[in-house]
C-alpha cells in the first residue's frame, strides 16, 4: 500500500469521514474548510432542525399531558435559550469532529480551496495563500440553498433553512414556499412552536415523490393542525406593507396576496462548486450542478474524486459519509465501490415518515409484479401508550420470489423503524424472513413484523380477508 498526501475539500459528513478513514488505512489527508467543522449538517441543516423539532414535539406532548392525568401550568416558550440549546448540542458535535481529527493526526486548514490542477490546490485563508502538492483530490463541498427570483434570502423578511434555524422570535404568521421535507418539518416545528402557517407548494400534493398513501397522512395532519396547505400554487413576489409582508402568489384560481410577518423558502438545494476551479482541469458540472463519478467516486479526471452532495441525488448525509468511505478505500487501493442496493430516507415531519427501497409507483414501471401488505398504527399497543396511533407500516415484496423490494411507513418514530427495512433490503430478505423474526413486544417495530405477515394476509392483530 502507498501512503499517499489526499486533499479532502470541505469537512461536512462525506468529507471528514473521508478524512478519518484515509488516516485509518494509513493515508495522509489534510482537510480544507472554509467554514466550520460538520459542514451544512452538523451546523445550519439535519442536527440544529432535530433538536429544534424536537423541542416543538416535547412543547405539544406537554400540551397533551392532561389526557394521561398530568397536570401541567405556567408553560411558557424561551425562545432564546432554546437556540442557546441548539448551539450547545451543534458546538459539542463540531468540537468532537475536530477531537477526532486531531486524534488521527488529520491537519485542517481553514480557507477557500482553489484546484489549480490535478495535484495542487491553493488555500486562500486568513494568513494568506497556501499551496498544497497531493497526490489525490477528494472534493466534498456540499450545498447550498436555492433561491428563487423575488425572495433573495436576507435572513430578515425572507429565511433560508438556515435563518429559519436561528429566530429571535417565533413568526405569528409564516408562510414556507416549497412543500418539500425542509419546508414541511420546519413549518410543522414553528406551528408547534405557535405559528400559524401556510405552505405554497408548486406541485399537486405535498412531499413529491414519496409514496403516496404515507403524503395522504402527512396532509391530513397538516389539516388538523390547520396548516393550510396550497398546492399548484406559485410564490411570485412580496412586497413590505404597514400589516407586514403581502405575498403575491399565483393559485389556480387566479392571483391573490398572502399577508404574514415571515417568509421561509426551502425550494431545494444546489451542489456547491463555485470558486473550486473546476475548469482549471477539465471538470464540468451537468445542467443540475453535479459531478459525474463511477461507483469507486472518482471523476473524469485521475486522481480527483467527488463525494456528497456534488456528486449526485439523493442529496443525503448518510449517502455522503457512505461514498466518503468508499472513497477513502479507493484512494487506499482497496477494491471498494458504491454498491448500496437501497439508500433510506427519513423526513421528521408530524407524524414522522420513512422510506427505502421501490415504491407501488415503481415496481409497476418497472414491471414488476408485487405483493402488499400494511398494518396500522392504530392496532400497535405501545403506540396507544404514546398517545401516537396515526399512520401505518407498508411491506412490498416481489409476488414471486418474497424478496423485500420496499418499506413505506409513517408514524411514531418511524425514523428509528426504517434501519431494520434497509437491512432487510441491503441483505436480500423476503416477508417470511420480516415475519419469522421475533420481536420484541410491546414495541414499535412489531408493526413491521405484521406488515411483513399482512403481505401473506397473516397478521394476526387486523383482520384480513382471506384470498
Amino acid at each position: 500500500m502507498t501512503k499517499r498526501k489526499v486533499a479532502v475539500i470541505g469537512a461536512g459528513p462525506a468529507g471528514y469521514v473521508c478524512a478519518i478513514r484515509l488516516a485509518q488505512l494509513g493515508q495522509d489527508p489534510v482537510v480544507i474548510e472554509r467554514d466550520a467543522l460538520g459542514g451544512t449538517c452538523l451546523n445550519i441543516g439535519c442536527i440544529p432542525s432535530k433538536a429544534l423539532i424536537a423541542a416543538g414535539s416535547l412543547l405539544e406532548k406537554i400540551s397533551h399531558a392532561g389526557t394521561m392525568g398530568i397536570q401541567v401550568e405556567g408553560v411558557a416558550l424561551d425562545v432564546a435559550r432554546l437556540v442557546e440549546w441548539k448551539a450547545g448540542i451543534v458546538g459539542r458535535l463540531t468540537g468532537g469532529i475536530g477531537v477526532l481529527l486531531k486524534n488521527h493526526k488529520v491537519p485542517v486548514i481553514h480557507g477557500s480551496a482553489t484546484i489549480r490542477d490535478a495535484r495542487h490546490v491553493e488555500v486562500q485563508g486568513e494568513k494568506g495563500v497556501e499551496s498544497l502538492e497531493v497526490d489525490a483530490i477528494v472534493i466534498a463541498t456540499g450545498s447550498i440553498p436555492i433561491e428563487i427570483p423575488g425572495f433573495a434570502f436576507d435572513e430578515d423578511a425572507v429565511w433560508s433553512s438556515t435563518g429559519a434555524l436561528a429566530p429571535k422570535d417565533v413568526p405569528q404568521h409564516l408562510v414556507v414556499i416549497g412543500g418539500g421535507y425542509i419546508g414541511l418539518e420546519l413549518g410543522i416545528m414553528y406551528q408547534k412552536l405557535g405559528s400559524r402557517v401556510t405552505v405554497l407548494e408548486a406541485t399537486g400534493g405535498a412531499l413529491p415523490g414519496q409514496d403516496r398513501d404515507c403524503v395522504k397522512v402527512i396532509e391530513r395532519s397538516l389539516k388538523k393542525r390547520k396548516i393550510k396547505l396550497l398546492t399548484n400554487t406559485f410564490a411570485q413576489s412580496y412586497e413590505r406593507t404597514a400589516e407586514g409582508l403581502a405575498v403575491q402568489i399565483k393559485t389556480p384560481k387566479g392571483e391573490e396576496t398572502i399577508v404574514c410577518n415571515q417568509i421561509l423558502s426551502t425550494v431545494g438545494r444546489r451542489p456547491y462548486s463555485e470558486g473550486l476551479g473546476l475548469e482549471n482541469v477539465g471538470l464540468e458540472v451537468d445542467q443540475r450542478g453535479f459531478l459525474a463519478v463511477d461507483r469507486g467516486m472518482r471523476t473524469q479526471v485521475s486522481g480527483i474524486y467527488a463525494i456528497g452532495d456534488i456528486a449526485g441525488q439523493p442529496m443525503l448525509a448518510h449517502k455522503a459519509s457512505k461514498e466518503g468511505l468508499i472513497a477513502a478505500a479507493v484512494i487506499a487501493g482497496q477494491p471498494e465501490e458504491f454498491d448500496a442496493r437501497c439508500i433510506p430516507a427519513v423526513i421528521f415531519t408530524a407524524p414522522e415518515m420513512a422510506s427505502v427501497g421501490l415504491t407501488e409507483e415503481q415496481c409497476a414501471e418497472q414491471g414488476l409484479e408485487v405483493k402488499v401488505g400494511s398494518f396500522p398504527f392504530a392496532a400497535s399497543g405501545r403506540a396507544m401508550s404514546l398517545m401516537e396511533t396515526e399512520g401505518f407500516v407498508k411491506v412490498i415484496a416481489d409476488a414471486k420470489s418474497d424478496e423485500v423490494l420496499g418499506v413505506h411507513m409513517v408514524g411514531p418514530e418511524v425514523t428509528e423503524l426504517i434501519a431494520e427495512a434497509a437491512l432487510a433490503i441491503e441483505m436480500g430478505a423476503t416477508a417470511e424472513d420480516i415475519a419469522r423474526t421475533i420481536h420484541a413486544h410491546p414495541t414499535l417495530p412489531e408493526a413491521v413484523m405484521e406488515a411483513a405477515e399482512a403481505v401473506h394476509g397473516m397478521a394476526v392483530h387486523i383482520f384480513q380477508k382471506q384470498r
